[in-house]
């Protein structure tokens, strides 16, 4: 195959899956992170890590020429890199937002800014940008998480309207749960972690349900094969949904039932039990 594809946030988690997939499956895979460069860190099995700082414009300039100086093309580009901290909307600071925007989503327009000229000389070229179900819909303490998610959604859709033209396809893909790997790019705010805090009791119960659902959710390697469907396709479809059924449904009712209705079906999943 030796088509190139570099994976952004490939050092743990589903980036690192995906890297380490596409690389069994044939693909010339380049694993970018923060990470990568430093001696006790190796990349994904199969892969050449390379150093990547999503948040740093050099970085990813940098990285993208490496790769171009070596292979000469980009096939594809696949933006996994995430970060989040849980907490509530009132307590996780300004700082702390504009920290994961600019990873998540800041982030991830750096990386497809600079493909795209060597796309677009190219005459094609594959972008696949890691959603989530939170950039479909919202839960509780995740705010910030969500709303980085909900603008990867929005950007990527103008984004493929716009470089079409030049054989360049755009994807989304939204996974739900899956276990391992989410806590280690995951920061718990202190502020609703005290017990001072008015969201307490609520933020206890909700972060435990979060993490169950969690360990309890997919096998990483299920979201790296929906990629490798995805880069595989003639005609990649703009969404792909990767979750269990539950989670499935849980956009399906969100589309379908009165806001209200909703927000309080997911709020009392979320809550302490009641006694």
């Amino acid at each position: 195959m030796n088509k190139t594809v570099f994976v952004s946030g490939a050092s743990s988690g589903l980036g690192k899956a995906v890297a380490e997939y596409l690389a069994s499956s044939g693909y010339r895979v380049y694993a970018g992170s923060r990470s990568f460069g430093r001696e006790d860190v190796s990349p994904p099995k199969g892969c050449t890590g390379i150093h990547l700082d999503v948040t740093d414009g050099s970085s990813v300039n940098a990285a993208v020429s490496q790769i171009l100086d070596k292979e000469g093309e980009i096939y594809a580009l696949v933006n996994c890199a995430a970060f989040f901290t849980m907490g509530s909307c009132e307590e996780v600071s300004y700082e702390e937002i504009s920290r994961i925007l600019d990873t998540n989503f800041i982030g991830m327009v750096r990386t497809v800014q600079a493909v795209l000229p060597a796309m677009r000389k190219q005459g094609s070229g594959r972008i696949i940008n890691f959603s989530s179900i939170n950039g479909v819909l919202s839960i509780p303490f995740q705010g910030g998480y969500s709303a980085s998610k909900h603008a990867v959604e929005g950007w990527s859709e103008a984004l493929a309207q716009e470089v079409s033209r030049f054989g360049i396809q755009v994807s989304v893909i939204e996974p739900g749960d899956c276990r391992g790997g989410s806590r280690k790019y995951r920061n718990l705010n202190p502020n609703s972690a005290d017990s001072s805090s008015p969201y307490y009791e609520y933020y206890i119960a909700g972060t435990g349900k979060i993490h169950f659902d969690e360990q309890n959710g997919m096998e990483p390697v299920k979201v790296a094969k929906a990629v490798r469907r995805l880069l595989d396709s003639k005609k990649p479809p703009f969404r792909k949904v990767v979750a269990t059924l539950t989670q499935r449904s849980s956009i399906w009712l969100h589309k379908i039932l009165p806001g209200r209705l909703f927000n309080k079906i997911i709020s009392d999943y979320y809550a302490p039990k009641k006694g």
